[in-house]
């Protein structure tokens, strides 16, 4: 396999950015911190980004729709993943509803309320499993089958796995970034969330550049 000069990667990577940014533009430990361990990713093939939220975070609710059209510009190569933040029980039984509505097939029905429901009045807080119940059930899931998913082993062992990302990347705050098991981002090193988004697109173009070697 050729390697390529330091001359060709960099204009690589600015090709890859479409002007967007330049090489050297964002700095690690400065705009982004470089995982000690990188994660494994679910496809070698492709390129990561996880984002870090919990449901009942004003500025995940904020961030979302910002996030899903940023997604959407995105190419074929790059998918993005959502893993809740627990730091409590409450944000746990939110991690349990997160994938229970995924084990359902019910989460583009449901992620949107129930981000709405828990950052606009009355704000209930729905943090027990009768109360997540009833409201999946206003979505067409029966109490059965809700209760079944919210207390099975493929949901319990998900939510291990997203606490133990979040401990391995050391998450200071929701919403971060971490992109391709190797770089997170926060909003207070990015500059804001949007920032976050750029810092974003300069390290999927290194990422993107380096497979292509």
């Amino acid at each position: 396999m050729i390697k390529r000069g330091l001359f060709g990667w960099t204009l690589l990577l600015a090709l890859a950015l479409g002007g967007h940014a330049f090489a050297g533009e964002y700095e690690e430990g400065k705009h982004y911190v470089r995982i000690a361990s990188p994660l494994p990713t679910l496809h070698k093939d492709k390129i990561e980004v996880v984002e870090f939220f919990w449901y009942g975070c004003v500025h995940c609710f904020h961030f979302e729709p910002v996030l899903r059209a940023w997604q959407a510009r995105q190419g074929e190569d790059v998918y993005v993943l959502g893993s809740p933040a627990m730091w409590n029980e409450r944000m746990k039984t939110h991690a349990q509803a997160y994938y229970a509505a995924q084990a359902l097939g019910v989460s583009d029905k449901l992620d949107e309320p129930l981000f709405a429901a828990l950052n606009t009045p009355p704000r209930p807080k729905l943090d027990s499993e009768d109360e997540l119940a009833a409201f999946f059930a206003k979505y067409g899931v029966a109490d059965e089958d809700f209760r079944k998913a919210f207390n099975s082993f493929g949901v319990a062992s998900q939510v291990r796995q997203a606490d133990a990302r979040a401990r391995s990347t050391a998450i200071e705050g929701t919403p971060e970034l971490l992109v391709n098991g190797k770089y997170r981002i926060s909003g207070s090193l990015a500059g804001g969330q949007e920032e976050m988004l750029d810092v974003a697109e300069y390290l999927i173009a290194r990422e993107r550049a380096a497979m292509q070697n």
